[in-house]
Order: structure tokens, then sequence, then C-alpha cells
């Protein structure tokens, strides 16, 4: 869930420091030693060679930084100042990647939605559902995750551009696994061709999320597979 995630910033290049010009002849007086007179074509201004690109290994430090600043002081108390320092770059570092604490943490969520987990392909709708709890689980199990997706949820109470960050990073992320799950299922012949998918996917994404992430409740043992067993039970009977 924390891996590296492709932003897009919102600057192309790190701007340089512009080269300084030459001192031409002042006005109303002749260049030393070449008998010109003022109006004489002045020198140019030279112009910076060129602009050096954002450096990748400081927009992943800051992506980390977010991460580990969310997790330790929440959103609210969250800074730029703070998440620069975290990542060892300038305030302006992060500026020319990202406007303002809240869009790049909505560039980051929304980074999330396109990420996802690779797709089960086991044979079988049961074990196929198992394997995705196991990864969906061991993700949520992650001690940044655990602290940071409820913190963000009470954010997006307030904030619908975050609400709709989260929302489609918790559900986009996971309907495009689900969604193939289901296929290969129909395509066995374990489910039905007209099934609702997007019923099938709150079944399948529910509970687990539930119980990880709202309730926060311990899982049992073997709860993963007896939940992968009842899930797909329920998506037969759609």
């Amino acid at each position: 869930m924390l891996s590296s995630m492709t932003t897009s910033p919102t600057d192309p290049t790190e701007p340089t420091e512009p080269a300084g010009s030459p001192a031409g002849p002042a006005d109303g007086a002749a260049a030393s030693g070449t008998g010109r007179t003022a109006d004489a074509p002045r020198p140019r201004r030279r112009v910076p060679a060129g602009a050096a690109v954002l450096r990748a290994e400081k927009t992943e430090a800051i992506r980390t930084a977010v991460f580990e600043e969310l997790a330790a002081v929440g959103y609210g108390r969250m800074s730029i100042e703070g998440i620069a320092r975290r990542a060892g770059v300038g305030k302006t570092a992060v500026y020319r990647r990202w406007r303002s604490k809240l869009h790049l943490v909505l560039d980051l969520v929304s980074a999330l939605a396109v990420q996802g987990l690779p797709t089960p392909d086991t044979g079988s709708l049961e074990s196929d559902l198992r394997l995705l709890y196991e990864l969906t689980a061991r993700a949520l199990r992650h001690p940044v995750a655990s602290q940071i997706i409820p913190d963000l949820q009470a954010e997006a109470a307030r904030n619908p551009d975050m609400a709709d960050a989260l929302q489609k990073a918790l559900r986009q992320g996971q309907a495009s696994v689900a969604s193939g799950i289901v296929r290969a299922a129909v395509q066995r012949g374990e489910l039905a061709a007209e099934l609702d998918e997007d019923l099938a996917l709150d079944l399948i994404s529910g509970p687990l999320y539930w119980r990880a992430v709202v309730v926060r409740a311990k899982q049992p043992k073997g709860y993963l597979a007896r939940l992968a067993g009842a899930t797909a039970a329920g998506l037969r009977a759609l």
C-alpha cells in the first residue's frame, strides 16, 4: 500500500538561478578603449543554459515523508514544514511539486486507486477470494496504513475533495481486482453471467474492510478462510 507511487508534479522542472548579465557601458558615456558611443547595442542578458528536471529521489523522499507525517501527527496537524524537515528537503522543493498539503495528500491518495493489488488466479473462486483477503488484510495491518486511513476518513467528513479522493482510492483500487475474480469465476461456470457486479464488489470488499478498518477487530484463526467460503456462497446466490 505504501510502495512507490507515480505522481504528476505540477511543475515539470526545477528552476535554476538565472545567470548574471555582464555590465554594459553607462548611458551617455563612451565604452572604455573602444571609442563607441552610448547608442551602440547593449550587451544581451545571458539566458540560462537549461533547467534541471525534478529530482526523482527528492519526490520519493517527500512521498515517504507525507505518509510518515500522517501516521505521526494526522492530517490536521501535518504541515509542509514538517514534511520538508522529515524528507530532508527545503519547503520550496515541496511547493514545486504540490500547491498545498491538501493537493499533496489528494495526489498521493488518488494514486492508490491505480496502484491496486494483483488479481489472484488460483483456479477457483473460493481460493481466489481467500488469497485476496490475505493480501488485503496484510496491507491493512501495516502500522502506517492502519493509522492513516481512519484519520483521512475523519477529514473526509469535513472535506468533499478528500472524501472523493478517498472513495476512489478505497473502492476503485479494489474494483479491478474483484471484477477480475468475478469474470474468471463466470468463465469457469462458478458464477452466473448476469450477476450484479456492483453488488458483488460490495459483498467481496465490505466485510473485511468493516472488521479491519471500521471496528478494528482482531481476526480469529481461520477467519479469512471462512470469510472466503461465505463470500463465495453469497456470490453464487446473486
